[in-house]
């Protein structure tokens, strides 16, 4: 939970900065706080975060071009690459050694605790393919359908609530197999 808040920082400073100065100071404020976020992880993890890193490059390149064009609607395109990137990064993780990124990344949490099946693992990384891919859709609808500020909105509200929603979901379904072999 904490990592969620963690990863949560610059969308919060982008969206108090947005509403005091607007959607250029805010993409700076965002492209500097990300870049201030990668740098305190590798200082404090001694590591890299890939999640951070591809956040980072996307909205350094996607805030540029905003603050290039003097235009929204490239940064408003951030989260739906975003999203779309770790869909893909999960779709291709798939296809590479025998167990998922999900299973790769979850085992840890319920090791010891719940024996998952294979087919459980496939089915949740199944369904974080699908969640990404449809965030990015949902992203896109909202950028093109309402204003900047819904999509601020959005942005921190909609989207933090849907991730802690989905996550809250596959925590129940993870936790049939917890219950199981206890």
């Amino acid at each position: 939970m904490l990592n969620l808040l963690y990863d949560f920082i610059p969308v919060i400073l982008f969206f108090v900065t947005f509403k005091l100065y607007g959607i250029y100071v805010a993409t700076t404020v965002g492209i500097v706080a990300t870049a201030l976020q990668v740098i305190t992880t590798r200082i404090f993890k001694k590591r890299f975060d890939k999640q951070q890193i591809i956040t980072f490059v996307v909205f350094l390149f996607f805030g540029g071009m905003t603050l290039y064009f003097h235009n929204p609607i490239f940064v408003k395109w951030k989260p739906t690459i975003v999203f779309w990137i770790f869909g893909l990064v999960l779709l291709g993780g798939s296809f590479i050694g025998k167990k998922n990124l999900v299973q790769r990344m979850m085992e840890k949490v319920v090791q010891g605790k719940a024996e998952v099946p294979r087919v459980a693992w496939k089915t949740l990384n199944i369904a974080w393919i699908s969640f990404f891919a449809l965030m990015g859709a949902i992203n896109i609808y909202v950028a093109y359908s309402f204003s900047t500020d819904t999509w601020v909105n959005f942005k921190l509200y909609g989207i933090l609530i849907l991730v802690l929603l989905f996550s809250f979901l596959q925590g129940m379904y993870l936790a049939r197999y917890i219950e199981e072999s206890s």
